[in-house]
């Protein structure tokens, strides 16, 4: 009996000793994150009601591009999704984590709360070009709610034909029930300086003196990259036509269109050195007699642009498609050879009355801040030959400056056109 109470007692101490050689149990706060085996495909900051990307800072712009091809780190998104909100002055951001293009890879979205409050100044174009002269865009916005409401001033001797300048005024509602619903209110009003070469090539009554826009419209975001906007574009001008007897006589004309537009906008990231966007939409305008306006015309634009960027290297490739049918107003016309398009040639050279058909492409080529472009088109009218125009630039872009050099492409003597400015 003793000799079994001492085995026992011998097997008990051994038992014990193994028990003190096991490892103890992790602590709560050891446990691993079982998100950490996943890794960032790539990282993207929206603005919750519209669900567009957002521009933050440089430098944290920066560090949200070092992020992609990491491990998941809870941690690292917490502190980033707080100096987002302070970087855009917004009361919340949210992290969304989802699947990304391959396997154990996701996709990181800052989702930005709208300012509840805001004032903001800014210049949308400051920019001078040799053969037309200067054009300047800024204004003020306060955002309140949910609610944007703008202010600003406008002289552009760019865009159109004419130069007009006068004020812009602007109501909009980000969120109307949804966030996939939108309205918006403008109100234009400007006053129009015409060229000479216009002057002297325009048709009896094309010209006005001063013109004013009142355009409703309700925006719906059909799916993320796809968006579609509805309104009216009640127009009002003021013509003048050259009296013998009387001098000028003036008279008040309407052109009220229905306005659709269908966009489209993707950006795909590969990494922080490979980028990739594509923007492309469709516009349709129709001036009609069931809007009572005396300009009865239907306008068609299509345009679709591509860029890439690699490291230090970005490309951009630009095409636009116009045609007018009917009797519209100048302002209405397709323009070729400004800042923007077929850049070299002098706009009043190319059609100094605009025209109703247009076609236009165009390649640029950036390193570092080292410029190269090539534009070609052609604009012409009803009875008319389209006639294909091209030209070559080169020049320096930084940000939103540039300033640059372009060539016509044409038999004779180099006439070069030199246009520098913000905001491109």
């Amino acid at each position: 009996m003793n000799r079994l109470l001492i085995a026992m007692l011998a097997a008990g101490a051994v038992f014990a000793n193994a028990q003190d050689d096991l490892p103890a149990p992790p602590a709560p706060d050891a446990a691993l994150n079982v998100n950490e085996r996943y890794t960032v495909e790539r990282v993207q900051v929206k603005r919750k009601a519209w669900q567009q990307e957002d521009q933050v800072s440089g430098p944290l712009q920066k560090e949200l591009d070092q992020l992609a091809g990491q491990k998941l780190n809870q941690d690292t998104l917490d502190s980033l999704a707080t100096r987002i909100k302070k970087d855009l002055h917004v009361p919340n951001v949210a992290v969304h984590v989802s699947k990304g293009r391959m396997p154990d890879r996701v996709v990181v979205t800052f989702e930005a709360g709208e300012k509840e409050k805001g004032f903001d100044i800014d210049v949308e174009r400051f920019l001078y070009h040799s053969k037309q002269g200067w054009t300047g865009e800024g204004g003020a916005s306060v955002r309140v709610n949910g609610n944007k409401v703008t202010f600003g001033l406008v002289s552009d001797a760019d865009r159109l034909t004419e130069r007009y300048a006068g004020i812009q005024a602007g109501y909009e509602r980000y969120s109307l029930g949804t966030d996939r619903v939108g309205l918006r209110f403008r109100f234009q009003d400007y006053h129009e300086q015409w060229n000479r070469s216009t002057l002297q090539a325009a048709l009896p009554g094309e010209l006005y003196r001063t013109r004013q826009h009142f355009i409703p419209e309700v925006t719906v975001r059909v799916a993320e990259p796809l968006e579609w906007t509805a309104g009216v574009d009640f127009a009002r001008y003021r013509t003048f036509l050259p009296n013998p007897v009387a001098g000028l006589t003036a008279r008040t004309e309407s052109s009220n269109a229905a306005v659709t537009t269908l966009r489209y906008r993707q950006r795909w990231d590969s990494g922080s050195d490979y980028k990739q966007e594509l923007t492309a939409s469709y516009g349709l305008r129709s001036g009609t007699g069931f809007l009572e306006s005396d300009a009865i015309f239907t306008r068609q634009v299509a345009d679709a642009r591509y860029q890439m960027k690699h490291g230090h290297q970005t490309v951009k490739v630009g095409f636009m498609s116009g045609r007018i049918t009917g009797a519209a107003p100048m302002f209405e016309r397709f323009v070729l050879g400004n800042s923007e398009t077929l850049r070299g040639w002098n706009k009043f050279d190319v059609n100094p009355r605009g025209a109703t058909r247009a076609v236009h492409g165009s390649i640029d080529y950036i390193y570092r801040w080292l410029l190269l472009f090539y534009d070609t088109g052609s604009s012409w009218n009803v009875g008319e030959d389209p006639e294909q125009k091209q030209s070559l630039g080169t020049g320096l872009h930084a940000g939103g400056f540039e300033f640059a050099v372009g060539f016509p492409v044409k038999t004779g003597h180099a006439n070069p056109v030199v246009y520098v400015g913000m905001n491109f």
